[in-house]
């Protein structure tokens, strides 16, 4: 058994974070599901969003906000993470992040689809990896936080699923975790903290990394936590079209410095779709993107910058740069085809302004829980913003209740009677196909009543054959992703039935119309 007062889940901006402000008062475990630099965070390339300049404003960020969320975003937090944004970016500027500059004192800043000023703090198009790897490198300095890799989630254990304390509040114990050896350890802890990131592999089509299997979500909905507006995945609407670039985004920023989306025959189309052309938000992209490809049969459409010069672009997007030209493409005098693809979701696990869950002592922060922030849609740059302040704040909170010293509760050890090594796991790749495909061509950018109908059978047909796999055999990565990903392929699919509308990025075309400017939750409990 390990034992820590906290146990972070997560090695992403919102998990390193909370460690960092956490490992103040107590131990810290942090546990990456692969090494410390391969989560979302370092595939983040836009920036980070906060009020900087002359001309912008507290209430100008949190109306642009409120906005793009579609009148399901809580005011009350959004303009708290508004406020603590530009402390929050003051603090990742004390750790060494270096955001670009324009001359020897003011910061560069890019606006975004969305965005009414320019308030995006960025590294050139690598503003993620910067960001993870000052707190990756503060993380490894400090004492009193041990970092545990290629470690990986089973299940939560609470107070209730171990039998102890049923008069009380169901509080969280630790974690059951598959080991780089293939064992099961107990990580018990004071505190847990989910901070796990997305889920874009439930789609065909991500800009997600591999690990992207909607783990906390989950591990989290398996032990009774309450989750939120999984209908609304956010679709981003430029990403490189090319068999072989795997998952490579092609940053908003890029519109926000002129760039143009043209069909293939180079005739420029969003003008017809909103009046804000290239820079609405990113749920009227993405649908004005799909419905193109749909009309004129073309499999990508064109984003070009090219009249901004070569040089322009090698200066300002120079990972974009490099990555086009080792796949034939010349961003500086070419447009480059890009597709939409799965890239954020907006639901998750319900927290409150704390990042407290409906478990005691369970914490979740960044993109796994649903703080009420992003609404029916997420503003670009949001995101990086909201995993540094919910990881700062849910620190401080559960430092502030870290409880007293007390005899680590009998657990049972991991049980594996019966359970043999499987010589079929062709049935976990096969799965993991279908689950994919029918999302994304029944739950995708465009849906409806019917094809959310079919998507349901067959969720519910493969979750059963998981099941019956997942207690039969030896646990392993690939099966926990899967068993992870079926599940939150149901929730997104039981959430999307369950909103008789079109909101933000849930769109379907048997209820067009929005009900109401102010909307209301989708919430599923265990």
């Amino acid at each position: 058994m390990i034992v820590s007062d906290f146990l972070v889940l997560g090695g992403g901006i919102a998990g390193l974070t909370f460690a960092l402000e956490a490992s103040h008062n107590g131990s810290v475990s942090v546990l990456c599901k692969t090494a410390l630099s391969e989560g979302s965070t370092p595939w983040a390339q836009g920036g980070i969003a906060a009020v900087a300049g002359d001309d912008d404003s507290p209430d100008l960020h949190v109306n642009d906000t409120l906005t793009a969320g579609a009148g399901l975003c809580k005011r009350s937090i959004v303009e708290m993470v508004v406020a603590e944004g530009p402390g929050r970016i003051e603090e990742l500027i004390r750790l060494g992040v270096a955001f670009d500059r324009e001359g020897d004192s003011s910061y560069h800043l890019h606006r975004e689809g969305g965005h009414s000023r320019r308030r995006i703090y960025h590294t050139a198009d690598a503003t993620g990896r910067e960001i993870q790897t000052k707190l990756s490198q503060r993380v490894l300095e400090t004492p009193s936080v041990t970092l545990f890799e290629n470690c990986m989630a089973v299940d939560l254990i609470t107070s209730r699923k171990v039998g102890i304390d049923f008069h009380r509040p169901n509080r969280v114990l630790g974690a059951y975790v598959l080991m780089p050896d293939g064992s099961i350890e107990l990580f018990c802890a004071d505190k847990v903290i989910l901070a796990t990131g997305g889920a874009g592999k439930v789609y065909l089509y991500t800009s997600n990394p591999d690990i992207s299997s909607g783990d906390g979500i989950a591990i989290a909905y398996r032990a009774g936590c309450a989750i939120a507006n999984m209908e609304f995945f956010q679709f981003h609407p430029t990403c490189l079209f090319d068999p072989k670039a795997k998952s490579f985004l092609i940053t908003e920023a890029m519109r926000g410095e002129g760039a143009k989306l043209r069909r293939v025959d180079g005739t420029p189309f969003m003008h017809e779709y909103d009046p804000r052309e290239e820079l609405a938000p990113r749920d009227v992209v993405a649908r004005a993107i799909d419905f193109e490809m749909k009309k004129t049969g073309d499999e990508f459409v064109l984003l070009d910058i090219s009249h901004r010069g070569e040089g322009f672009v090698k200066e300002h997007f120079p990972t974009i740069y490099e990555r086009c030209l080792s796949y034939g493409i010349n961003p500086g005098t070419d447009p480059i085809p890009v597709v939409p693809a799965a890239h954020f979701c907006c639901g998750g696990i319900q927290t409150d302004e704390w990042g407290r869950t409906s478990i005691e002592g369970l914490y979740a922060v960044g993109e796994c829980a649903c703080t009420g922030l992003h609404g029916a849609n997420r503003l670009a740059s949001n995101s990086l913003l909201e995993g540094v302040v919910f990881g700062h704040r849910a620190a401080g909170h559960a430092s502030s209740r870290l409880g007293k010293p007390r005899r680590v509760p009998q657990i049972p050890e991991w049980d594996t009677t019966g359970a043999v090594r499987s010589e079929e796991a062709v049935i976990i790749s096969q799965n993991w196909d279908e689950i994919r495909r029918f999302m994304w061509n029944y739950v995708g950018i465009v849906r409806s009543d019917k094809r959310l109908e079919r998507a349901l059978r067959r969720s519910e047909v493969i979750e059963q054959e998981i099941r019956e796999y997942y207690w039969n055999f030896t646990v392993t990565k690939n099966l926990l992703e899967l068993r992870n990903l079926s599940l939150v392929a149901n929730l997104v699919i039981r959430s999307a039935m369950a909103r008789k509308e079109s909101r933000g990025l849930h769109y379907t075309i048997d209820h067009p119309e929005m009900r109401g400017e102010v909307g209301e939750d989708t919430i599923l409990v265990p």
